[in-house]
């Protein structure tokens, strides 16, 4: 017996999101043949914004060693016993906002959306600006990247461990969707 279902965390990962305000879109489970290496992404969107134009992507990484080894020291505790808090799997919470021109000041973006999710959340903001030729105006594709490290032990004790991360991505993804009509113009 598994001492984790990573299936089943995924699963109330998307309950989550439902709860928190976004509409999951679509979930993709990749295995690959020769590490036994996972990947889980779930697409997910606001409920109050189906049609865009802030869409989500989290991706889990499942890396077998990690979890080989949370389950070798699970199976040599006691019953009252439970791992050290060192096996971790990492969750990435990508927004992307469709292109835009002219779009927004990076670094305006950046210092205004840190207190959206405080200090312990940080956000990775950046963007790609595009050219369709030397004439046009450029078209900015803004990308904010945030990261969690999802503990092992907390889901096998199936402690909520997403509820304040989904309450910061609502909260960004409210922020964005109201700063995009701004940078619209």
């Amino acid at each position: 017996m598994a001492a984790i279902d990573v299936a089943g965390f995924v699963a109330d990962l998307k309950d989550h999101a439902a709860d928190h305000g976004f509409h999951v879109h679509d979930e993709r489970h990749f295995v690959e043949t020769y590490s036994l290496r996972q990947a889980w992404e779930i697409d997910i969107h606001p409920d109050n914004a189906c049609g865009g134009p802030v869409d989500l992507h989290l991706s889990l990484d499942v890396d077998p060693r990690t979890l080989l080894r949370f389950e070798d020291a699970f199976l040599t505790l006691g019953d009252d016993e439970e791992p050290e808090d060192e096996y971790h799997f990492p969750l990435v919470i990508t927004w992307e906002i469709p292109p835009m021109s002219p779009g927004p000041d990076l670094l305006r973006l950046t210092i205004d959306l840190a207190p959206v999710v405080g200090l312990d959340m940080p956000l990775e903001v950046s963007a790609s600006d595009t050219y369709a030729s030397a004439t046009d105006l450029p078209e900015r594709h803004v990308t904010i990247i945030a990261r969690h490290s999802v503990s092992l032990v907390q889901v096998m004790k199936r402690d909520d461990t997403v509820c304040d991360l989904f309450d910061r991505c609502k909260a960004v993804t409210d922020f964005l969707l109201t700063a995009h009509e701004s940078w619209q113009h």
